[in-house]
């Protein structure tokens, strides 16, 4: 089992014709992942290395059965790409593009939760993979294999260092959900999806400075979560009023901070690791254990 991606997923990339589209295209099909489409607007009928190019979602998911799309459009067509694959009711859309106004991704991630039939996730972030079946964004496949936990990251390397650190153990799925102030799913959102996977036994979860995921999260696993979850939160050196690498990683005040989000995870019995390193330590300890 996994969450939200598997073998039988079939991926539409909206932008494969663009630079960045293709190289990851490329890059995900040599995973094994099955990419059946791309789209672009007024290139319908071309094709690159096999793989048909359509001018629309809809006709794309149509023609190919496609089931989950992954977004490289430059920031200023990005509504417009995401609000189309809403429209085509596609379940799944990853939004990889850095760089996305705010209040264009508020109206996007709006208008996929009225029309209930998408589930979005980032924008600016790395993807979601399910080792040995399928890999939607730009996570490199080769970091670990399949296993027992799942991961969920605001941190594209942070989500790469912890596959890598667990890699002899393997995951069942891992998420990028990006660091943006407003993105598409949230922890909660795979904590709750992990816990509901048979085949998930532990939970990784990374955090960083800056608004209160982490203690909603917390919040959460103390009422939802029976398996063991362990964390870790970027950020304690970080200086306060400094945005340090993502959008909404930065701290106002007391608001927001590596050591208050750390408590409120201890809180609720999620052991946090002072580093990634020691974090997988917890991690390996408790399966183990």
């Amino acid at each position: 089992m996994t969450i939200w991606l598997n073998a039988e997923s079939r991926i539409l990339v909206q932008g494969m014709t663009g630079s960045e589209g293709t190289k990851h295209t490329r890059r995900m099909v040599a995973s094994g992942a099955s990419v059946v489409a791309g789209v672009t607007p007024g290139k319908g009928g071309q094709e690159i290395d096999g793989i048909p190019v359509y001018g629309d979602v809809r006709e794309a998911m149509d023609a190919t059965g496609a089931n989950v799309s992954v977004v490289f459009v430059p920031p200023r067509f990005a509504k417009a790409a995401v609000e189309e694959a809403v429209d085509a009711e596609i379940p799944l859309c990853v939004v990889i593009t850095e760089g996305i106004p705010v209040h264009d991704t508020a109206v996007f991630f709006q208008y996929a939760v009225n029309s209930a039939a998408t589930r979005i996730i980032g924008p600016n972030c790395p993807g979601i993979i399910s080792p040995g079946q399928s890999n939607a964004g730009i996570i490199p496949a080769d970091i670990t294999g399949p296993g027992p936990i799942g991961l969920v990251s605001k941190s594209g390397t942070l989500t790469y260092q912890m596959m890598y650190e667990l890699n002899d153990i393997g995951f069942t799925t891992c998420v990028g959900i990006g660091g943006d102030p407003i993105i598409g799913t949230t922890h909660v959102d795979c904590l709750a999806a992990f816990q509901e996977d048979p085949a998930t036994e532990a939970i990784v979860m990374i955090g960083e400075i800056g608004g209160d995921a982490e203690e909603r999260a917390a919040a959460f696993i103390a009422d939802n979560v029976t398996k063991p979850v362990v964390g870790y939160v970027a950020g304690f050196t970080a200086p306060e009023g400094k945005t340090m690498g993502h959008a909404g990683a930065i701290v106002s005040g007391s608001s927001g901070t590596a050591a208050a989000k750390k408590a409120a995870l201890e809180a609720v019995g999620v052991q946090v690791g002072q580093t990634p390193s020691e974090t997988a330590r917890l991690l390996r300890a408790i399966l183990r254990g």
